[in-house]
């Protein structure tokens, strides 16, 4: 009898071991299937990502060592191109030329993406909403080198609409293009218009994010307007305006189709960006260690400016 009980408890203990290790198997079969998917579905992206641009950005940095002009074989020179760069004044001007925008385009943008998200936020009825934030993102869709050709003709000092305009209240007309000053002023406004829908849902979505409890206490407690925009929603967004600001200067710092279409760099060189300079040595003067050299130094310099904006996030950014 004993005998007979302890062989169906083993019996009995087997079968259940064995259940587990096969639950085990499963469970652990599955687990590895969810991983292989999550592989699979990622895959695209890191490929393209190395494709089109870990491998390119590899590239430029070994061909910035050589000179080549695509026709002849290539021949090493080290660190010639870096040296030449340093002293050429137009890669220089075209580096300040680019920041001038980069800080002018970006503070512009987020100013006025945050006043028209705030205003259309407060908008009550929804289709009126909607209505507005497809309105403000048509720019983006549109391209930018065909926005230039129609500002181009818009900002003509002799026959565009905006100076038109202008002299029929009295005022003077403006050389839009033909003067460095307002040549920048035509490129910035052109690049803000174009960007600014991309901006402005950013911070839509930031903004449709704050808990509403959050701003009716700050009614209930006196927080009305610019207070309530200054101590409240500001800090709230403060996430969100970063991933704008970094999106932005990034973008800003890549500047190209605009001034090259709306002034082709001019007058001289007033609105010549750096990625203009590295288009002319690269494609226009076959230098392509040349232009490698800068593009390089335009990536360490976006890297470089990243990276202190996240460091500098840690003093002023409000995580909920």
């Amino acid at each position: 009898m004993e005998k007979t009980e302890f062989l169906h408890k083993s019996n009995t203990r087997a079968f259940q071991e064995s259940i587990a290790d096969l639950f085990r198997d499963n469970v652990r079969g599955s687990a590895m299937r969810r991983a292989l998917m999550g592989y699979l579905f990622i895959a695209p992206t890191v490929v393209s990502l190395l494709v089109f641009t870990i491998l390119p950005i590899i590239a430029s940095f070994g061909l910035s060592f050589f000179e080549w002009n695509v026709i002849e074989k290539a021949r090493f020179v080290g660190l010639d191109n870096y040296i030449k760069l340093t002293h050429d004044t137009r890669v220089l001007r075209s580096f300040l030329t680019t920041a001038q925008i980069v800080i002018l385009s970006v503070l512009l943008q987020i100013v006025v993406a945050l006043l028209l998200a705030l205003g259309v936020q407060s908008i009550k009825q929804r289709v009126l909403r909607y209505f507005f934030r497809t309105i403000f993102f048509i720019p983006i869709l549109t391209s930018a080198a065909s926005i230039s050709i129609v500002l181009a003709y818009m900002f003509d000092q002799d026959f565009g609409v905006i100076n038109y305009y202008l002299t029929h209240i009295g005022l003077p007309r403006i050389p839009w293009l033909n003067s460095p000053h307002w040549a920048m002023v035509a490129v910035i406004i052109t690049y803000v218009w174009q960007q600014l829908g991309f901006m402005f849902i950013i911070l839509t979505g930031g903004i449709s994010s704050i808990p509403p409890e959050v701003l009716e206490a700050a009614d209930v407690d006196g927080a009305h307007g610019w207070k309530k925009l200054v101590h409240i929603q500001i800090p709230m967004l403060s996430p969100t305006l970063l991933f704008a600001a970094v999106v932005g200067v990034i973008g800003a710092l890549q500047i190209f189709e605009i001034p090259f279409v709306l002034t082709n760099g001019g007058p001289g060189d007033a609105t010549r960006t750096v990625v203009m300079i590295i288009y002319e040595s690269a494609f226009q003067n076959l230098q392509i260690g040349y232009g490698s050299a800068i593009a390089f130094i335009l990536f360490v310099v976006i890297l470089s400016l990243t990276a202190i904006q996240f460091i500098l996030s840690r003093y002023w950014v409000f995580y909920q």
